[in-house]
């Protein structure tokens, strides 16, 4: 690690990828935590999985037809909210067909995505670097594009904090309180869409749920309230963001499939110890 910590200093691809691991953090504290309460992780990956068609169009109009102004992450952020709201709608009014559209949604955008991406001419390394993630790409940026976003998400879902509790846990009492259960599920779902696209750049759109989900998990056996689930999951994701990139730093491994391994394995330590300190009490 003190290799890790050392290139960091010296270099500014590392500090990038360092501060976005400590923003992608944030974010994924306070809307994991709501994914994983509300079980909508299987909504998440369809709208994670849609992101590459956006990234793909955007790039192309860049290269192709010299939108210079348009960058990839302009064209996950529409990708993502698109997928958001169409999943949505359909899981609120139509829940017999939200499997097949969730299942359609995802493959369509990352088969838009490869056809854009191959019809673009060049090299699309860095692009298809964001199926897998490659957080050492970072520029300074898409840095702040990335601060921009966390600062939305986290203001956001501060700000609405009861109005998701209530959604999260008992749509039926919210109805009942007067709460808009639509609307607050639909906003929860674009949040959830941004904050796929920021950990996008960290772990890639193949890895991003489980670096959604993994922090909350692990924080919700220690946590007995929503909050503290928050505060825990953004303190569990950002050891496993900061333990990957330096374990994949000194190994020459890659850093987002290495942050995945570091947070997959304190998932399975934390919920076998769990398990097992139940067992041994009954």
């Amino acid at each position: 690690m003190n290799e890790f910590f050392e290139a960091v200093v010296q270099h500014r691809f590392m500090l990038n990828a360092l501060l976005t691991g400590l923003l992608a953090s944030v974010a994924c504290g306070v809307v994991g935590t709501y994914v994983v309460t509300r079980r909508i992780t299987y909504l998440a990956g369809g709208i994670a999985h849609s992101v590459l068609g956006g990234m793909g169009v955007a790039y192309y109009l860049a290269q192709v037809h010299d939108f210079k102004s348009i960058h990839p992450m302009h064209g996950a952020v529409a990708a993502a909210l698109l997928a958001a709201v169409l999943i949505g709608l359909v899981s609120l009014r139509a829940k017999q067909r939200e499997d097949t559209v969730i299942g359609a949604l995802w493959a369509i955008g990352m088969a838009v995505g490869i056809i854009f991406i191959s019809a673009t001419p060049g090299y699309n390394e860095n692009l298809m670097s964001y199926l897998f993630g490659n957080i050492l790409l970072v520029s300074s940026g898409d840095l702040w594009l990335i601060a921009g976003l966390d600062v939305l998400v986290v203001a956001v879902g501060l700000l609405f904090y009861n109005q998701f509790l209530a959604v999260c846990f008992d749509e039926e009492f919210a109805r009942v309180r007067g709460i808009n259960v639509e609307f607050y599920y639909l906003l929860l779902l674009c949040l959830t869409a941004l904050t796929v696209v920021i950990l996008v750049t960290v772990v890639g759109i193949v890895m991003v749920i489980a670096l959604l989900t993994l922090p909350a998990a692990v924080a919700g056996h220690f946590s007995k309230t929503l909050w503290q689930t928050m505060l825990l999951a953004t303190f569990c994701s950002i050891l496993f963001t900061v333990f990957g990139l330096g374990i994949s730093y000194s190994s020459n491994l890659p850093a987002g499939a290495t942050i995945i391994v570091v947070a997959g394995a304190a998932y399975l330590v934390v919920t076998v110890s769990t398990s097992l300190a139940k067992m041994r009490r009954s």
